[in-house]
């Protein structure tokens, strides 16, 4: 595994010994593994991993197009997953929308509190006033049944099918830019244009997420489609690294959602 291990990070090792483990799987038993949600970028060492091996491939689906959740079915070439292959549900969180209000964290802290890991919950969708989310089938009816309040606020949670799926209100914007490196410290200040230090002080205090986990190294170099989320600023994604300018800085398409 080490020629596999050297292309990424040394945290990233755990990940890249289940995936290789599911691949072998897909490989010596000739049938399709289907994994819990993923990351964008645990999707994009996935699809790495697999690469061209010609016997397998990999497909993604996450309830809908512009996901950032996906489970992937790892397969032999004759096989072609079909949505329901992938074996989840969309619930939407009804609640008295004209005297409370949701927001994303206290929704996903609600759901990591019924004992389900985060790895079988997908994308938290809202419009604005609807909330919805997306998680595996076979742990629906068990999270519907424990779950009747988020906060204090009283919810019902409700099955819907993927027509009644809304639109989300997220806009994220592309940004092309420059940065002196890819510092999680130095992209923050850039994209929001604050200084490096204010960007430090946000990480360290514990206000900064990297791929939906609490983060606190400032000094961590950002990889391609990592997402990074900063309490009170919104998200970043490093969505291409465009190689180096002329004065030796990064060129990076980011996505940019501001809050």
């Amino acid at each position: 595994m080490q020629e596999v291990y050297q292309h990424f990070r040394k945290e990233e090792q755990p990940f890249i010994d289940s995936a290789q483990s599911w691949i072998t799987q897909a490989e010596e038993t000739y049938s399709p593994y289907l994994t819990d949600f993923l990351d964008p970028r645990q999707q994009y060492i996935l699809e790495m991993m697999v690469g061209k091996k010609g016997e397998i491939h990999v497909q993604f689906y996450g309830g809908y197009e512009a996901a950032e959740r996906k489970r992937a079915i790892i397969c032999p070439e004759y096989f072609s997953p079909t949505q329901s292959d992938f074996e989840m549900a969309l619930t939407e969180v009804v609640y008295p929308s004209k005297f409370a209000s949701l927001t994303h964290g206290k929704i996903l802290g609600t759901l990591i509190g019924t004992g389900m890991k985060r790895e079988l919950f997908g994308d938290i969708l809202s419009d604005g006033i609807r909330w919805q989310f997306l998680l595996a089938s076979n742990i629906a009816s068990y999270v519907h049944s424990q779950v009747t309040k988020i906060g204090k606020v009283s919810v019902r949670l409700e099955n819907r099918t993927y027509t009644d799926l809304i639109t989300p209100i997220d806009d994220w914007t592309i940004v092309h830019d420059t940065v002196s490196s890819l510092r999680l410290d130095t992209v923050i200040a850039a994209i929001y244009n604050i200084s490096r230090q204010r960007a430090k002080e946000l990480v360290t205090s514990g206000k900064v997420k990297l791929n939906w986990a609490a983060f606190e190294r400032p000094d961590f170099e950002l990889g391609l489609l990592d997402i990074v989320s900063i309490r009170g600023y919104g998200r970043i994604q490093i969505k291409a690294i465009e190689g180096k300018s002329k004065k030796d800085k990064w060129r990076v398409e980011f996505g940019v959602l501001y809050k």
